[in-house]
Order: C-alpha cells, then sequence, then structure tokens
C-alpha cells in the first residue's frame, strides 16, 4: 500500500484553501454503506444496573431513530451520509458490564470488544471516529472539514443526552491515545478490506460510584492491547483508495495529533428535555423562511457563543426592516448578508430567505493544525447545542456545513484569510397562524 506524503504545514494549508475554493467536487457513483465491522454478538445497553444508563444515552443521541428508513441521527445537515462511531470505554458503575465496545446504532446494542482494565475510571468514555469513505464520495476534497463539524455534533449530541449529571468532553486529546484506548488499530495498522475508524473526540461520563480522577481517564484503558479486531467488509475491495479518500484520511490522522488533552464541562441548555432531543430534526429549507422572534434568536445565538468559548466566534444574519450581522455584544454590520452567505455555501439560494442564520467565523486561513482541528470540531459541537436549544424554544433549524470564499472578515473590510465561515445553522420561528375570517355584516344572512 502507497502512504500518503507526511502532511507538512503547507500542505494542510493548500487542502484547507482547497475545500474553501469554488472547485467543484467530482461526480462519483453513490457509495453504500457497508456492513457494521464489529461482529460479536451485541448487547441490550440496559442490562446492568449502574449510575450511567448508557441505554437512555445512547437513544437519546445516536441511535437511528426507529421511523427514519435506515438514516442515521437527524444532525448534522441532513443526515443522510452520516459518518460517526462510536466506542464504548464501560468502567463500574455503568448499565452495561465492564468492558470495550463497538455501538451499532442501528441495532441499538452494544457489541463486546474485550475487558476493562482493573483500574478503569468509574463510568463510561464514548469514542468518536469517522469513517470517510461516503463522505469523500459526495463532498470529494471538500469533505474532511466536514468529518469534524459532524464528530463535534455528536460530541454535543452524546453531551446533551447524558447532562444534566457530571459530563466532561475533550475534543484535543491525541488520536493515537484514543485508538489504544478504544483498542482499535492506529491508522496505518487497519486491514486493507475494512473501512478504517479514525478516532477524533471523547466523552467521559463519569459515575456516581467511587472517587471520580480529575484528569487522564484514558490511561488504564490505553495499556490494554486490542482484543477483538474489525471484520472484512464486502465491497471494500484490495485497491488503494483514490487519491482523495487517502488524502482525507491522511490529513485527519495529522489533525488528530494532540497534547495532553482538556476535559471541558459540558452542560444543557435549560429549556433542553429528554423529548427535545427525541424530536429534534434538520428542518427541510421550505420551512426554514419565517425570521424567529428576536428574543429566541438572541438566546440561540448567546447559546451557540457561550457553550464552547474555545471554539470561534459567532455572529447571525438577520432580514426585515433592520437587516444586519448581530452578536452577543451588538451589531457586528449593517445590511442583508443572507443572499451572499447563500453564494458562499454552495450556492444554496434558500439560504437568502432564510428566517436567520448563524455563523461560526475564525479560523485564519494559515492556521495550525491545532486550530483547525479544534476550531471545526468545537463549532460542530456548539451548533449541535444551539440546536438543541433551538428546538426547545419552538424554533426550525437546519445545519450548513459547507462553505466556500466564505471570508467574512475580508467582506467587511478587514485583511482578507483571517476570519473565514467555519460553520452555520440556519433558523426559522413557525409561520403565522391564518388570520381570522371577518365576522359577518350586519343585517346580512350568514352562509357557511
Amino acid at each position: 500500500m502507497t502512504h500518503a506524503p507526511p502532511a507538512a504545514p503547507a500542505l494542510l494549508s493548500r487542502a484547507l484553501a482547497d475545500a474553501r475554493s469554488p472547485r467543484v467536487p467530482r461526480t462519483v457513483p453513490y457509495l453504500p454503506e457497508r456492513a457494521f465491522s464489529w461482529g460479536e454478538p451485541g448487547l441490550h445497553p440496559a442490562g446492568a444496573g449502574g449510575g450511567v444508563d448508557l441505554d437512555r444515552v445512547l437513544r437519546l443521541s445516536l441511535a437511528a431513530p426507529r421511523s427514519a428508513g435506515g438514516r442515521l441521527r437527524p444532525v448534522a445537515s441532513a443526515g443522510g451520509l452520516h459518518p460517526v462511531r462510536a466506542h464504548l470505554l464501560v468502567g463500574p458503575g455503568c448499565s452495561l458490564p465492564p468492558g470495550r465496545y463497538a455501538y451499532d446504532p442501528r441495532s441499538h446494542r452494544a457489541h463486546p470488544r474485550g475487558r476493562a482494565p482493573d483500574d478503569a475510571p468509574p463510568g463510561a468514555i464514548v469514542v468518536l471516529t469517522v469513517t470517510a469513505a461516503r463522505t469523500v464520495a459526495h463532498y470529494g476534497h471538500r469533505a474532511w472539514p466536514l468529518l469534524l463539524l459532524d464528530a463535534g455534533h455528536a460530541a454535543a449530541a452524546v453531551a446533551l443526552a447524558a447532562a444534566p449529571s457530571d459530563v466532561r468532553v475533550s475534543l484535543d486529546v491525541d488520536g493515537e491515545e484514543l485508538s489504544a484506548a478504544a483498542g482499535l488499530p492506529r491508522a496505518a495498522e487497519w486491514n486493507r478490506r475494512t473501512e478504517p475508524e479514525l478516532p477524533l473526540a471523547a466523552v467521559w461520563l463519569p459515575s456516581v460510584q467511587g472517587p471520580v480522577p480529575s484528569t487522564a481517564p484514558l490511561t488504564a484503558w490505553s495499556a490494554l492491547p486490542c482484543a477483538v479486531a474489525p471484520l472484512s467488509q464486502p465491497g471494500t475491495g484490495n485497491n488503494a483508495p483514490p487519491r482523495e479518500l487517502a488524502a482525507a484520511r491522511h490529513l485527519l490522522t495529522y489533525l488528530a495529533a494532540g497534547t495532553e488533552p482538556t476535559w471541558h464541562p459540558a452542560a444543557r441548555p435549560a429549556p433542553v428535555t429528554d423529548d427535545t432531543l427525541r424530536t429534534r430534526r434538520s428542518a427541510p429549507p421550505s420551512d426554514l423562511a419565517h425570521p424567529p422572534a428576536p428574543d429566541l434568536l438572541a438566546r440561540v445565538l448567546a447559546t451557540a457563543e457561550g457553550v464552547r468559548p474555545d471554539g470561534p466566534a459567532w455572529a447571525a444574519a438577520v432580514g426585515g426592516d433592520a437587516p444586519g450581522l448581530l452578536t452577543t455584544a451588538g451589531l457586528l454590520a449593517s445590511g442583508d448578508a443572507r443572499p451572499t452567505l447563500a453564494h458562499w455555501a454552495a450556492g444554496q439560494r434558500w439560504i437568502g430567505t432564510a428566517g436567520a442564520v448563524l455563523v461560526a467565523h475564525g479560523c485564519p486561513a494559515d492556521a495550525p493544525r491545532s486550530l483547525i482541528r479544534g476550531s471545526h470540531l468545537a463549532a460542530g459541537y456548539a451548533a449541535g447545542v444551539a440546536q438543541a436549544h433551538a428546538t426547545a424554544l419552538g424554533l426550525r433549524s437546519r445545519p450548513i456545513g459547507s462553505w466556500q470564499q466564505a471570508d467574512l472578515g475580508a467582506a467587511l473590510g478587514d485583511a482578507p484569510g483571517h476570519d473565514w465561515i467555519v460553520h452555520g445553522l440556519a433558523l426559522a420561528g413557525p409561520a403565522d397562524p391564518p388570520l381570522p375570517a371577518p365576522p359577518p355584516l350586519p343585517g346580512k344572512e350568514e352562509r357557511p
């Protein structure tokens, strides 16, 4: 197998510029999803008693809705090609016996992949990986930033489902440490007939039983060998992956190289309930034209801006009588930015008339890999939490992942290349109810 060359900073900058360029991905045949690659009989995650109810957490976050016809979660974007997978590192105090598991979202079963270490921290760690092939087949050179966004959305989904208990999220944990902890092959060691899973983020759900260490929850897991290897998948083939697929995998592996991880506490916005998480959906574009109430828009914008202080900045584009680009601190620019956003978002014209469009922006063209990874994961995470908050407030929403030539800073008169749009979330309020019919005039016969 021929390996891609080392991803030097210049190569990463070129890949980022290419993903943001107007170059249209080439059309390729539809790529069906491959079979689940972990073959041990699955367990229902509600088997044993404990402080962390993994049945509830996974049903509210990663499980495929029964009414979805086999589609995965309704977010991010429209949810049809979702690439995120989850591995569970289960210690004492959970609804599954201690051990490693691969989670199948369609069957809602956890497939055992080996024992837990004797000193496993109490609770569970959810390791989130991505498979790149289907996203690359659809989006080509634009795929790898979208994979980061999707992983951020998945991390938010798990954290929201586990709240209000103690939840901690790491978006900068080293990829090789995550692979070792989850018992996965390293990037270069995957069987060529199995779709590689590239780890990008982790969510830690400490148990209420026993002392909870403040740092290094992965250390004990990383010392265990890989007990159960992935199965070969029909249709993978023996040929080397196409150039764009190899490049996406290589870039994601390079971006996932990190330092000592940071674990941020996670919270659920007050109006969000379990029912909110069960019913949230990405609305079709035709349902997103009605402006949201200004106070509700301000609340969702504040959530997007505040949930990950280490992530990119957020602003909201609105139209109407006072069009402008708003932040929680005030007006960033006057005028209707939505038509320009529609042009930048792969020409999706409906965005030009959306009720409001939240955009995450930052991540300069020459950003280091830690900032590129962190900006996209944090933007996806913030959009996932903001979308749940919007749902709880009765608003419709739809994430917007693909952005080309979206140099917001340059459009606002700043230096080019320093302030790019990374992610977006369209919002809309419910349509106005029809006006009641006028009362009949006096002295006239009322007719049906």
